[in-house]
């Protein structure tokens, strides 16, 4: 198997792995784990928006790996905030989501990157 095609491969895993975690952290975190308010908040439905791009992911089509890529920062600044201003588990929770949405990033941005046609392929 060349080399492009094996790190594409891990690339491709490597987002999907992180996406899905990214998700269910979100719903532990806001459900058990560290929940703003005792009975659970609406902020579970922060992982909503995360199902938007899992399939395109998961199929890997080039086009959802580009604008999952811009669309994870925003989860990226939540955590870096919560991460700062929480403190206990909500505040290790965030570093997790930083973290995952770090992966998720590199791994899509790389992938999109490794993907693209070059003039040649166009031309055909």
């Amino acid at each position: 198997m060349p080399k492009s095609i094996a790190m594409i491969q891990k690339l491709r895993l490597g987002a999907s792995i992180s996406l899905i975690a990214l998700i269910i952290l979100s719903l532990a975190w806001e459900s058990i784990l560290a929940p703003i308010k005792p009975e659970g908040s609406q902020l579970i439905l922060k992982a909503v928006p995360l199902l938007l791009p899992l399939f395109g992911i998961l199929n890997g089509r080039r086009y959802t790996y580009q604008w999952a890529s811009m669309f994870i920062l925003i989860y990226f600044t939540e955590g870096a905030v919560r991460a700062w201003a929480d403190q206990g588990l909500s505040a290790e929770l965030a570093l997790a989501e930083v973290l995952l949405t770090s992966v998720f990033f590199v791994c899509t941005i790389y992938y999109a990157k490794l993907t693209r046609q070059t003039s040649n392929q166009l031309q055909r």
